[in-house]
Parts: C-alpha cells; sequence; structure tokens
C-alpha cells in the first residue's frame, strides 16, 4: 500500500520527523457493545491508529460497561502497559481490571464510554459539550453508528402485530443521529440499520425515503445561520449514491445492503449501510473488495467441546451424558427402521463421542488451550485469537430441556448428513421430534429449530439469541446445545479478548445487536481512502481477497 499522507496529519518538517501523525477522531452513537468503533479504531497504517474514538454514547448500562471495557484495553495497548489485571478481571470479578498504575487509563475511558440514553434533553446537552470539547471545527472526522433496529425489523413488526406503527418512538431515533449532524458537520457520517428498514413504511411513505432526505440535506430545516452542509449518500458495495433533491425511488435502494457473508465474514447478515460525504470533500467512495466465504467451522471449529446444562432435572455432567446418549440410540433406531442408514450411523457415532469423555459447560472463564486452526485461515485466527489469555471468555453453555436436547441434536444430525436443515413438520419427522407448539402444524415459524451449518457462513446473529438458543444449534451433534456468547461472538468476528459485561442474557443482546468488527474494519478503509484523497478506488488495499483476511 502507498505510503500513506494524511491532509490532517502533524506537519512533517524535519524537526518534527519523529511525531506520529494524528488519528482520525470517531463518534459513535447508538453504540451497542462497540462493533463498528472496535473495527475503525482496529485499523493501522504503517505501524500507527487511523482512527481513535473520542466518545460513544450508549444508553445500555451492560452495552456501555463492555464499551468502557474494551477502551481501557486499547489504552492499556497504546501506553505498553501490561494486560495481566485486565485478564484477571476477565476470569474473575472479585478483581479489578485496573491497577493502581493503571487507574488514570481507567477513568479515561469511563470518559470516552458514556451512559447516555439519546433523546433526552440533559444526556444530549452532555454529548454536545463533550463534542465540543474534544473536536475543533477544523479537523476531520467521522461520525458512526445507527438507532436501534427493532422499530424497523421484518420480524419485529409480524411479532408486534403491526408493519407501520408510527406511534412507535424508535422510528425516530435516526433524528438523533441527524441532530449531531447538523450541529457538528461530521466529515463522513457511517449509518447501519437492518434490510428491513428499506420496506418500512411510515405516514404513507417509505420511512428510508424521508431518512435518505434528511441525511442529504441535514440544514435543510434549521434556521442556523452559519454555514451549512449537504452530503452525498454513497453505496459501499455498488456505484449509486443519493444526492439531495433526488428521488429516492429512480434507483434500487437495496443497493445500499452488505451482504456479510461476501466479505469474509462469517454470517449471512444483511443490513444497510449508508456512508455520507460532505459535500466540500466530492470524492467517490470506495468499494467493499469480495472475499472467500468463511463458515461457521472456520470461526469455531478450534474451540474447546462444551456440553450443554440440563434444566428441570439434576444437571451433571453424568446425567446429561446419559440423556442426550438414550435420546440419540432412539433416534438412531427410528431412522434405520425408515432407512435413513446414513443419519442413523451419525448419530449412534455421536452417542460414542458423548459417552467417551465427560464435558464442561464453561463460564465466565474456561481455561485452556487453544486448538488447531483446522480448515480456517491463519489470518481469521489471528484476528480472533489470543494466545495469551490461556482460555475463553464468555463461554457457557445455557441449561435446555430433555425434549429440546432430542431436537437438537437430530438437527445437528441431519444437517451434517443434509447439508441443509430440517422445516417443521415434514423435517422432523421421526417419534418424540414434535414440540408442544400450537403454530407447530400451521406454517408459522416452523423453522424454529435451526442448526448453524458446519460448512456455511451462519444465519444472521440476532438479540433472540438471549431468549433461546432453537435458531442457532451448535453443528456438533455430540456437544448437543446452542451456541455460546464467545462462539456467536466470534461469528460476529469480535477477537476472543473482547469481554462482554452483565448477564448472559445481555451478554447476547449485545452480541445480536452489534456490526461485524471485521466487516467495519473493511468499511474504515474505504472512509480513510476518502480523507486521504485517493480517489474513487482505493486500489490494492488490505481488505480479504482471494481467502485472505486482515
Amino acid at each position: 500500500m502507498q505510503q500513506v499522507q494524511y491532509p490532517y496529519s502533524i506537519p512533517r518538517s524535519p524537526q518534527e520527523e519523529e511525531k506520529k501523525m494524528q488519528p482520525v477522531k470517531i463518534v459513535d452513537l447508538f453504540a451497542g457493545p462497540g462493533g463498528l468503533g472496535e473495527g475503525f479504531s482496529s485499523l493501522r497504517i504503517n505501524g500507527e491508529q487511523a482512527f481513535k474514538i473520542a466518545v460513544s454514547a450508549e444508553k445500555d448500562k451492560y452495552a456501555r460497561e463492555t464499551l468502557r471495557l474494551r477502551s481501557f484495553w486499547r489504552l492499556l495497548k497504546s501506553h505498553g502497559e501490561p494486560l495481566d489485571s485486565l485478564y484477571a478481571y476477565y476470569r474473575s470479578p472479585e478483581q479489578t481490571p485496573w491497577t493502581q498504575e493503571t487507574k488514570e487509563l481507567w477513568e479515561q475511558a469511563g470518559d470516552e464510554a458514556l451512559c447516555l440514553e439519546l433523546g433526552k434533553e440533559e444526556d444530549n446537552a452532555f454529548l454536545y459539550s463533550r463534542i465540543r470539547q474534544l473536536i475543533s471545527d477544523e479537523e476531520p472526522w467521522v461520525l458512526i453508528g445507527g438507532p436501534p433496529c427493532q422499530a424497523y425489523s421484518v420480524v419485529g413488526r409480524v411479532r408486534s402485530g403491526t408493519k407501520s406503527n408510527k406511534e412507535d418512538p424508535r422510528h425516530y431515533l435516526y433524528q438523533q443521529y441527524l441532530n449531531v449532524i447538523q450541529k457538528f458537520h461530521p466529515s463522513i457520517f457511517v449509518m447501519e440499520n437492518v434490510r428491513g428498514l428499506l420496506s418500512c413504511r411510515l405516514d404513507q411513505g417509505h420511512i428510508i425515503d424521508r431518512i435518505l432526505a434528511d441525511l442529504a440535506s441535514p440544514d435543510s430545516s434549521t434556521l442556523s445561520q452559519g454555514k451549512k452542509y449537504n452530503y452525498v449518500i454513497h453505496s459501499l458495495v455498488a456505484d449509486i449514491s443519493y444526492e439531495p433533491g433526488m428521488d429516492a425511488s429512480s434507483f434500487n435502494l437495496y443497493n445500499f445492503v452488505v451482504q456479510c457473508e461476501q466479505y469474509g465474514i462469517p454470517q449471512a447478515r444483511h443490513r444497510v449501510i449508508l456512508v455520507g460525504i460532505r459535500e466540500d470533500i466530492s470524492r467517490n467512495l470506495p468499494k467493499l473488495i469480495p472475499a472467500k466465504t468463511v463458515s461457521v467451522w472456520d470461526a469455531i471449529g478450534d474451540m474447546p467441546r462444551l456440553r450443554s446444562g440440563l434444566s428441570r432435572v439434576e444437571d451433571s455432567a453424568e446425567t446429561w451424558m446419559n440423556i442426550v446418549a438414550h435420546e440419540m440410540d432412539d433416534l438412531a433406531r427410528h431412522a434405520k427402521e425408515r432407512n435413513r442408514h446414513t443419519l442413523a450411523k451419525l448419530l449412534w457415532s455421536a452417542r460414542k463421542e458423548v459417552l467417551r469423555v465427560p464435558l464442561e459447560r464453561g463460564g465466565r472463564w474456561l481455561t485452556g488451550k487453544l486448538g488447531d486452526y483446522g480448515s480456517a485461515s491463519q489470518s481469521l485466527c489471528d484476528w480472533l485469537r489470543d494466545d495469551d489469555m490461556g482460555g475463553w471468555a464468555n463461554h457457557e453453555t445455557r441449561a435446555h430441556m430433555a425434549s429440546d436436547l432430542r431436537r437438537y441434536a437430530y438437527a445437528a444430525a441431519y444437517g451434517s448428513v443434509e447439508k441443509n436443515n430440517p422445516v417443521g413438520v415434514a423435517g422432523f419427522d421421526l417419534p418424540g421430534l414434535a414440540p408442544n407448539h400450537t403454530n407447530w402444524k400451521s406454517g408459522d415459524f416452523d423453522d424454529r429449530f435451526k442448526v448453524q451449518l458446519a460448512d456455511q457462513p451462519s444465519s444472521t446473529i440476532t438479540s433472540h439469541l438471549s431468549k433461546d438458543g432453537h435458531y442457532f444449534i451448535h453443528p456438533d451433534p455430540s456437544q448437543c446445545r446452542s451456541l455460546t456468547v464467545r462462539e456467536a461472538a466470534r461469528l460476529q468476528t469480535f477477537p476472543d479478548n473482547y469481554f462482554f459485561e452483565g448477564p448472559r442474557t445481555e451478554q447476547y443482546t449485545q452480541v445480536g445487536n452489534a456490526v461485524p468488527p471485521l466487516l467495519a474494519k473493511q468499511i474504515a478503509e474505504c472512509v480513510l481512502a476518502v480523507l486521504q484523497g485517493d480517489g474513487p478506488s482505493c486500489g490494492k488495499r488490505s481488505h480479504p481477497t482471494q481467502g485472505q483476511l486482515i
């Protein structure tokens, strides 16, 4: 890659040659656990940090604690401080993540990661004061984030019984994002949301039309006498852009959708991502570069085997082994009777593995050595793994009923044999598999039990993981369980040293609501190219290409 010349860097005169160039500052709104911010802040050019989070805002207290902990991790790294106390905290909440020597950095992390509810007058005022304090009018900076997506989610609208609800205040949270653009005019903004945003209707029209118009002309409704800016909103994957005054119906808005599995992410996550470039910068946005498909097993295949817990009965490794072995044996006999011999053999093989050695359930911390890379590329493992940790955080299984273990074992074995998921009554056709749900035979949510196939990208990791694991069954039938928080985090491409705070249900929610950091890093490269003035194409960037990951 060519030598980077930041237009906003410290002058590189002979007397100042040793000084570092200044990273671009970021403001992260509706930050969640920090997936976007992690990707941007991890980008380094010639060993120097390209972006730095100035402030992040998140209303959920647990997600904010996660943000602060990660900010502290970055500060320790940048100051050359040891990570021992932080990793000790990962292992036990009785420890503190900081020492007396690093307490000041812990306080700085608290100043960066703010617990704010945007839309509240006092919280807005505090955020605006922090932005004014940290970012000057002259320096380029980037606004990232996106409003909560539940109001735009197609599934969310179905579950709420309405496809349009103008009284839902979440429809208007994007205006808090817009307010920051109006007041501070970032050089570039990156706004992310669910694909359902494109079909959501409000007041007899599509809300995306209004959002695009507002973001492209953020000052059109203000009375400010200061300098006003418009924005050109670009796609990351297609040669389209939305400019002020355009009719959004004149082009295919689905060109704003990024399909993550096409860019080296082990997950079929499809999200709307809008990148607005301020009109005075007037440069095109480079596009994301497609990469080799990465599978579920590429991401989690090197992790230790775990058993699930048991609910409503004694939870012990021996009881679990006996229940799962019995269910697998019974399923195998029924499969053989129906001449499904390959399925029967796999179930019997998995049964032997279940009885071979008792498994742990994991926990807040699971000590152990990392396994072989397996089929995954070393570069992906290098991104995810931390060999210095000596184990895994947030890697604990949830408890399941015995009847669900039967379905999990069957679904995982079926997926391994058929390379597909069993669906509904026709798929779960062996005795004892039909759940006691009124909608089971109706066809509504008849894919409620879904295995994440080992040789394919996973389905979208969502916050629904916090409620149950039926839709996220582990591909190994001998483990007979749903995914842990750490496995879900890996499919989202969070590094193993990224710790999630709060109860396990809250950890699942954080992971499900996040932007994959590895995708965010690729977006950051595109944004940096615009700020550097590299033109419409970055040329040869360090994006994942031909199976090679960052």
